[in-house]
């Protein structure tokens, strides 16, 4: 996997709005909302899309959906929100590392784009 912006905001490189860190994960602000609140959760470990997860990446995977559930209760998006996981170009992903998108603070759409 090469290096991407999201490596260069994990080391710090560039900076970044972030709402929330721990040893595993990282989140923060988009800087191209597509909803009033709209926040990305990374994990630390590079892991260039979700097809290329495997086995050992379980216990990673499972923290960065309750690591989603807590950025977003600390938004205080009490009325719901949207987790999206983009894979591939076909998927419309377009930086080679895992990330969930929280989309919150306004009715969402079905289906989506």
């Amino acid at each position: 996997m090469s290096d991407t912006i999201f490596g260069k905001i994990i080391r710090r490189e560039i900076p970044a709005d972030i709402v929330y860190e721990d040893d595993l994960a990282l989140a923060f602000k988009d800087i191209a909302p597509q909803a009033p609140t709209h926040i990305l959760v990374i994990p630390k470990k590079p892991i260039s899309q979700l097809e290329e997860a495997t086995d050992e990446d379980r216990e990673l995977l499972g923290h960065l959906l309750l690591t989603a559930k807590k950025v977003a209760e600390d938004a205080g998006l009490t009325n719901g929100y949207r987790l999206v996981i983009n894979n591939g170009p076909d998927g419309g992903q377009t930086v080679d590392h895992l990330h969930c998108h929280i989309l919150g603070d306004r009715q969402m759409q079905w289906p989506p784009g």
